[in-house]
């Protein structure tokens, strides 16, 4: 597997410290450099120069937005040189991820000396990645030609502007889009990618406007939704993050209207409040959660608008649950909610699916009923019979 020179910095630094005891030890660090292997390993060098004995030498690396640093020790050369692999396979880093690393030192009588931090972007390298950009996005490829990349990076923008119309989230910096040509070569990295980052499979063809549309829109959503809520992100239903995602999406997904429809006509649908955490993992099962979520999203969205969905945002982030923060929103409980959707977006009989459901109870509360009137009536059968006979 090629290994790509991905660092930045390399240029010397000459550093004093940062207190007197310290100023009489001066230390130089050049060449810093860093060179990976994506989802193998890292490897850290640079040259380190002191007159004074090092006693201790530590490298110290951490990922942005984790805060867990990860400590080291490493071996100084006589000639200054010193080379730290990390083996990336036995704690997986964030694909995409920015990493900050510095190096302290303990010399000859106790004096520490710590770096300034650098930094370099941990970037997928197998693949010779095309690039289009501007001041919002900016779009990697490497299946297709400059049709293909223009053609996304159009959309991206259409995409980013539905959006903004329904987040207003901050932007920085351009968001950061990452076109694989095959699911096989995006395995294993969804999970685990940095929440300022889109990932999608398309492959050139026939099919590429549609996929573009669909995922393009959906996935930047995840990230200003994201950027809007923080952290707290986390704490969002399951189905309100898709149903956004879905809402914002440029192309309708023609396997979501199929799968509300038979759920609808088999009384199968997912209750709502079984949708605020993991969907199913079964694929019928997910499908529906996901053409679920679209639907009542968009059914929030064409009730209460915009500033109906902010309010629930904002409810959720507070940290109120999946009922309680329908309830500040929207002054109903979401299984109130979810009545309402299904009667006026899906056409559902609740009245009647009530009924369905209520049936098996009744029955039982008939027998139950009839089985006193029953004997009641038998035993009067046989008084009768027996006054009959005495006479």
């Amino acid at each position: 597997m090629r290994r790509v020179l991905c660092l930045i910095v390399t240029a010397s630094i000459t550093l004093g410290f940062c207190t007197q005891a310290q100023a009489r030890s001066a230390v130089t660090l050049s060449g810093v450099g860093v060179n990976y292997s994506f989802g193998e390993e890292i490897t850290f060098t640079a040259r380190i120069q002191t007159a004074s004995v090092i006693q201790e030498a530590l490298i110290l690396f951490q990922v942005e937005g984790d805060p867990n640093t990860r400590v080291a020790p490493i071996q100084v050369g006589v000639d200054g040189m010193t080379t730290y692999q990390y083996p990336v396979s036995a704690d997986l880093l964030r694909p995409f991820a920015r990493i900050f690393f510095w190096y302290r030192l303990t010399v000859e009588g106790g004096e520490v000396y710590t770096s300034p931090q650098f930094y370099f972007d941990y970037v997928d390298n197998r693949f010779p990645w095309q690039t289009l950009e501007d001041a919002t996005v900016r779009l990697h490829w490497y299946a297709g030609d400059i049709n293909f990349g223009q053609a996304a990076f159009d959309l991206a923008h259409i995409g980013l502007q539905a959006v903004n119309n329904l987040i207003p989230a901050a932007q920085s910096e351009p968001i950061d889009i990452y076109i694989y040509a095959t699911p096989t070569d995006l395995q294993n990295l969804l999970a685990s990618s940095a929440p300022s980052v889109v990932l999608v499979s398309i492959s050139p063809g026939g099919e590429q406007t549609i996929a573009m549309q669909q995922q393009i829109p959906h996935e930047l959503a995840h990230v200003l939704l994201y950027n809007y809520t923080g952290p707290a992100c986390n704490q969002l239903p399951t189905w309100l993050r898709e149903g956004i995602a879905s809402l914002v999406e440029l192309y309708p997904n023609a396997d979501y209207v199929q799968a509300l429809g038979t759920a609808t006509q088999n009384q199968t649908l997912l209750p709502m409040a079984d949708l605020c955490g993991l969907f199913p993992q079964d694929t019928s099962g997910n499908l529906l959660a996901y053409a679920e979520s679209a639907s009542f999203t968009r059914y929030l969205y064409d009730t209460f608008g915009t500033s109906g969905l902010l309010t629930l945002l904002q409810a959720y982030t507070d940290g109120l649950d999946c009922e309680q923060g329908a309830v500040r929103a929207f002054g109903s409980s979401l299984s109130q909610l979810d009545r309402r959707w299904r009667q006026q977006a899906l056409g559902e009989n609740v009245g009647g699916l009530a009924f369905c459901n209520l049936l098996p109870y009744l029955l039982v509360m008939v027998v139950i009923l009839a089985f006193p009137a029953w004997g009641f009536a038998a035993s009067k059968k046989r008084r009768g019979h027996g006054a009959s006979q005495s006479r």
